[in-house]
């Protein structure tokens, strides 16, 4: 499918976030053109969820979500936003939409999947005159897709539904669908520009983009939330806030920031005002595939580094610092050498005195 964006050019302007302005906004001309020239058409489900991800995405702006589901997408069922119930929803409107483009549909699951009790704990419609489980659902429909977009942690890895003690027993997307390409877009919720930006992706270029050994699009999630870190100054000074309020770098407060992969602490939130670390709260790794497996609000004696991993903040502690004698020290010493802090620093001050 040609379109005037070049990928090399899409990839930078979804990684460069998009000034402050919805990422939306730049694709909306793209994105339209390529749903007339005959894209494949998009159908969203939501399962074991809190409908959080649908809330994401309609908070895009420039254009406003009106928009964006009428003229630039073409949507043709969401179970939350859609006027249709009942059988015209599921029969006439779902089922009808995957009939018509098998293999030529992308598929937006939002939610965990509930697989206990045969599937029984989540019921999102009928089909035939009988319960439609959320399960059947995303095995009969994805199996379908060109493409599935795992929209949030809970779909993508599990994410508060599947936490132990998980009574329902409920599963991320990828351990129910196979043989069918999946990107996970994490983050409860996500960005909407990393949902738009993704679903914007497939839509101009007809397939997946680069993803990570998670299946998280790296134009989003390849940086570190602690390598852009509006309070990485107080770390790499050793200065760590001991309660909520005080100055300070809040890993000792929580803070998850050196193992969270996204672009967030500079593609902010509500429309480009702000992100959790800037309003003061430390980053609770959202996007990660243990979230929320570990204490929010503790510094954890124990951080994963890579899939079935994990090593103590002692043991990794040039990395991520924390209060380890090794951490600060290697920290300290980089900023030493070169002149930020120490005797050099010093110097320059006396001498602009």
């Amino acid at each position: 499918m040609p379109t005037k964006l070049s990928r090399r050019n899409f990839i930078k302007l979804c990684a460069g976030g998009a000034a402050a302005i919805s990422l939306s906004g730049y694709l909306a001309p793209f994105m339209k053109e390529a749903v007339a020239a005959g894209a494949p058409p998009v159908i969203w489900i939501q399962g074991g969820s809190c409908s959080g991800c649908s809330v994401s995405l309609l908070n895009s702006v420039h254009p406003d979500i009106e928009k964006v589901l009428l003229e630039v997408i073409s949507l043709r069922f969401h179970q939350t936003v859609m006027a249709a119930a009942g059988s015209l929803a599921t029969e006439e409107g779902l089922f009808a939409t995957v009939a018509e483009n098998k293999g030529n549909f992308i598929l937006v699951v939002e939610g965990a999947v509930p697989v206990g009790a045969d599937g029984s704990y989540c019921i999102i419609g009928e089909k035939n005159g009988q319960h439609l489980k959320f399960v059947d659902a995303v095995k009969e429909i994805g199996s379908q897709a060109m493409a599935i977009l795992s929209v949030g942690t809970c779909s993508s890895f599990g994410g508060i539904p599947a936490t132990p003690p998980n009574p329902t027993d409920c599963k991320p997307v990828s351990e129910i669908v196979k043989n069918v390409p999946i990107i996970n877009i994490p983050g409860c919720p996500p960005h909407p520009d990393w949902i738009v930006g993704t679903i914007a992706h497939v839509l101009l270029y007809g397939d997946l983009p680069e993803l990570d050994v998670f299946g998280r699009p790296t134009m989003f999630f390849g940086d570190i939330i602690h390598d852009n870190c509006q309070r990485r100054q107080y770390f790499d000074n050793a200065i760590f806030a001991k309660n909520f309020g005080d100055p300070g770098c809040l890993l000792e407060l929580g803070c998850k920031g050196p193992i969270a992969h996204c672009d967030s602490t500079y593609r902010l939130w509500n429309n480009g005002v702000n992100t959790c670390i800037k309003a003061g709260a430390p980053c609770i790794a959202c996007t990660e595939p243990e979230f929320p497996g570990w204490p929010i609000y503790d510094r954890i004696p124990e951080m994963p580094i890579a899939p079935g991993i994990t090593a103590t903040v002692d043991q990794i502690g040039g990395v991520l610092g924390a209060a380890t004698a090794v951490g600060i020290a290697g920290h300290l010493a980089g900023n030493v050498l070169t002149g930020r802090i120490g005797p050099k620093k010093q110097a320059e001050k006396e001498g602009d005195n």
